[in-house]
C-alpha cells in the first residue's frame, strides 16, 4: 500500500482527466501532478516546508481541491471554512500557528486582514482565465521573500499532512493532526469499499474544509485514477444541471443534501435516466431508512451509508456494495480500522450488546494536539473512543443508537433522539426531523423536536405527538415540536442536536 500522497496520486494515467468544474475544461493527471510540484517548489522557496502549517481559505471548487492536495503532499494543510468571520479566523490562525495563508487573488475575506494583523504571510492563488479546472499559480503577497526551506520536498509517511478542528459543539474545538499515512490509509480504505476504477466519475457537492469532502469526495477517487467534477458547493437547484454536465457514476453527500435532491428529482427523471449511477453514498450523520428506500427507488442505484469522523480521517464503517448485503438503519461493517463495542468498564462486548463504539487502525489520528486531558479521555487500552453509543450484530453490522452526549436524560429515563427521529419520519407529512433535548427545571431535560413538513402537506404539533405516542412510551414523546420552514444546520450541512434548543429559543 502507498504510504505517501505522492505515491497515491501517481496512479492516474497522464492524459486521463482528474479534475473538472462547471463550464471549464478538465485538468489531466499530468497537469495535476505538475500543479502539486509547482506549489511545493513555491512554498519551499518561501521558507515553508514539511511540518509548516499553511491555512487555506478558498471557495469550493477545483482550485481548492488541487491546492489542498498540493499542500498536504509537502507541508501541513489547514483548510478553513471561508464563511468564518474575523474573530473565528483569528482564533483558528492563532491556534494552528499558521505560517502562511493562501487566498484567491483579490479576495475580500476577513481572513486577509486577520493574517496581516497576526503577521501570517499571505499567498495569492491565481487561476488563469480559461485555464483547466484546478490549474493555478501561487504568488507571495507584496513580493515577500524568505530563505528557502531546509525541510523542503515531498512529505514523509509520518509527517502531519493536515490539521482540522473538531466541531466543538460542547467544548473548545480540538486540533486533530492527521499524518500522511493516515490520509493515504483512509483514501485507500474508501477506494476499496466503493471499488473505484479509472472509469468512475464523481460529482463533488461536499464542502472542502471538511473531512468528508476532502477524503471521500476528492482524495479517494483520485487515488484510483478516476475523475472528480468539483462544484462551487451544494445547490439543489443546480444539482441536476451539474449531473448532466459531469455525467457522474456516483456522488457522496450528507442526509440533508440527499433530501433536498430528492425533493427535485421528480422534475428531473430524464437527467437521472441519461446518467445511471453505480451507487450513491451518504455519511456524516444518520440517514432515515425511509429516505434510503426513496433514493434507491428514484435513482435505481444502491445507497451506501457509511460512518466517519475527523479523528478517523473519515471512514470507519460502511455498508458494502451489492451483491453483499446492505442493512438500512446500520452504518455497515468495519471498513478500514478495527471496530468494537466497549462497555463502561473497558471490556469489549459481545454481539447484540450496547456500549461505546471504539476503533483502532492506520487511519486513526495518533492524538489531539496539546491536549493531554482530551487524549486521556479519548483513548482506552489502545482504542479510540468515538463517543457514539451503538451495537454490532452477529454479522458485524454496526448500528448507532445515539451520540453519548446527545442521549436525552429525562429525569433518569434515557431517550435516543434517533429512535424518535425514525418514528416521526414514518409520518406521511414529515420531510425532515431532528429530535433533541431541551432544558427542563425539574427533569433536567425534556424531549423536543424540530420538523419540516413535505410540500403541500399539513400536520399540527398535536397530530405529530399523537403519532409518536402510538408507537413509543410516553416519556419518549416530544413535549415540544416546532414546525419550521428549515432546520438550522452546521457549516457542513449536518443537523446538530447539541445546542439546537438554545438556537431555537427553547430554555
Amino acid at each position: 500500500m502507498s504510504r505517501t500522497l505522492k505515491d497515491l496520486l501517481a496512479t492516474g494515467a497522464d492524459d486521463a482527466p482528474a479534475l473538472g468544474a462547471p463550464g471549464r475544461p478538465a485538468l489531466d493527471y499530468r497537469g495535476l501532478r505538475a500543479v502539486i510540484a509547482d506549489t511545493l517548489a513555491m512554498l519551499n522557496a518561501q521558507g515553508i516546508g514539511r511540518g509548516d502549517r499553511v491555512a487555506i481559505v478558498l471557495n469550493n471548487g477545483p482550485e481548492m481541491a488541487a491546492c489542498y492536495m498540493a499542500c498536504a503532499s509537502g507541508v501541513t494543510s489547514a483548510p478553513l471554512n471561508p464563511a468564518y468571520r474575523a474573530d473565528e479566523f483569528e482564533f483558528y490562525l492563532q491556534d494552528l500557528n499558521a505560517k502562511a495563508l493562501i487566498v484567491e487573488a483579490g479576495s475580500a475575506s476577513p481572513a486577509v486582514a486577520v493574517a496581516q494583523k497576526l503577521g501570517v504571510r499571505l499567498i495569492d492563488l491565481v487561476a488563469p482565465a480559461g485555464g483547466p479546472a484546478g490549474a493555478y499559480t501561487l504568488v507571495a503577497r507584496d513580493g515577500a521573500t524568505a530563505a528557502a526551506a531546509g525541510n523542503g520536498g515531498y512529505a514523509h509517511a509520518d509527517d502531519v499532512s493536515m490539521v482540522l478542528h473538531t466541531s466543538g459543539t460542547t467544548s473548545r474545538p480540538k486540533i486533530v493532526p492527521l499524518s500522511q499515512a493516515n490520509l493515504v490509509a483512509s483514501a485507500t480504505h474508501i477506494g476499496r469499499t466503493l471499488r473505484f476504477t479509472p472509469a468512475d466519475r464523481g460529482l463533488n457537492i461536499m464542502p472542502l474544509f471538511h473531512i468528508h469532502g476532502l477524503i471521500a469526495g476528492i482524495l479517494a477517487p483520485l487515488s484510483a485514477g478516476s475523475f472528480v467534477f468539483c462544484t462551487p458547493g451544494f445547490n439543489a437547484l443546480k444539482f441536476f444541471a451539474w449531473m448532466d454536465e459531469a455525467r457522474p457514476t456516483w456522488y457522496t453527500a450528507v442526509p440533508t443534501m440527499h433530501q433536498a435532491i430528492l425533493s427535485r428529482a421528480g422534475k428531473n427523471a430524464d437527467v437521472i435516466a441519461r446518467h445511471p449511477l453505480r451507487f450513491i453514498r451518504s455519511s456524516s450523520s444518520s440517514m432515515p431508512p425511509q429516505v434510503i428506500a426513496e433514493l434507491e427507488q428514484v435513482f435505481g442505484a444502491p445507497l451506501i451509508e457509511s460512518y466517519g469522523m475527523t479523528e478517523a480521517t473519515h471512514q470507519m464503517a460502511s455498508n458494502p456494495l451489492p451483491p453483499a448485503v446492505r442493512k438500512p438503519g446500520t452504518v455497515g461493517i468495519a471498513a478500514g480500522p478495527e471496530v468494537a463495542i466497549m462497555g463502561e468498564d473497558g471490556s469489549l462486548l459481545a454481539h447484540g450488546e450496547t456500549g461505546e463504539i471504539v476503533i483502532r487502525g492506520p487511519n486513526v489520528t495518533a492524538g489531539y494536539e496539546n491536549n493531554p486531558k482530551a487524549n486521556a479521555e479519548g483513548w482506552r487500552a489502545g482504542w479510540f473512543r468515538t463517543g457514539d453509543q451503538g451495537m454490532m450484530d452477529a454479522d458485524g453490522y454496526v448500528s448507532i443508537t445515539g451520540r453519548l452526549k446527545e442521549i436525552i436524560n429525562r429525569g433518569g429515563e434515557k431517550v435516543s433522539p434517533r429512535e424518535v427521529d425514525e418514528i416521526l419520519m414514518d409520518h406521511p407529512a414529515v420531510a425532515q426531523v431532528v429530535c433533541f433535548g431541551m432544558p427542563h427545571p425539574k427533569l433536567g431535560e425534556e424531549v423536543a423536536a424540530a420538523v419540516v413538513l413535505r410540500e403541500g402537506q399539513t400536520a399540527t404539533e398535536r397530530d405529530l405527538q399523537a403519532f409518536v405516542s402510538s408507537r413509543a412510551a410516553e416519556y419518549k414523546v416530544p413535549k415540544k415540536i416546532l414546525i419550521l420552514d428549515e432546520i438550522p444546520k452546521g457549516a457542513t450541512g449536518k443537523l446538530q442536536r447539541i445546542g439546537l434548543a438554545a438556537k431555537l429559543g427553547l430554555g
